[in-house]
């Protein structure tokens, strides 16, 4: 089982595989931000990475980083975009609270969305 430590949170135990959006809900019970779904759409699931980050992106990350700006941004990541298949330790940037929205947004599938095509970052 890959571990998921978050910035302040602590170290969680997550299943292989899980959506790193997911994981941040439902294994560090934090209020993680996923406004489109986890459709790679808006950006508010955004990570930063201290270590373990994935050297693979998908197409719809990049691509929606880039339309954003943000692709040189290092360590920025989207994660509904990411799957738990390793050890990794990520800063939690994009939370409900103080934002005003009403809730983080509809649950993202359990599979990324779109489906991955995948090209080193």
């Amino acid at each position: 089982m890959p571990k998921l430590t978050v910035d302040g949170v602590g170290t969680f135990d997550v299943p292989q595989g899980q959506r790193l959006v997911n994981a941040l809900v439902d294994e560090a019970k934090i209020d993680q931000l996923h406004a489109c779904g986890g459709i790679a759409r808006c950006t508010t699931c955004r990570v930063e990475f201290i270590s373990g980050e994935p050297t693979t992106t998908t197409q719809a990350e990049h691509d929606v980083l880039t339309q954003r700006g943000l692709i040189s941004k290092p360590h920025l990541r989207l994660s509904c975009q990411i799957l738990c298949d390793h050890d990794m330790t990520v800063r939690a940037i994009s939370r409900l609270a103080g934002t005003g929205r009403n809730d983080a947004g509809a649950r993202p599938a359990d599979a990324i969305t779109p489906p991955p095509v995948m090209q080193n970052r």
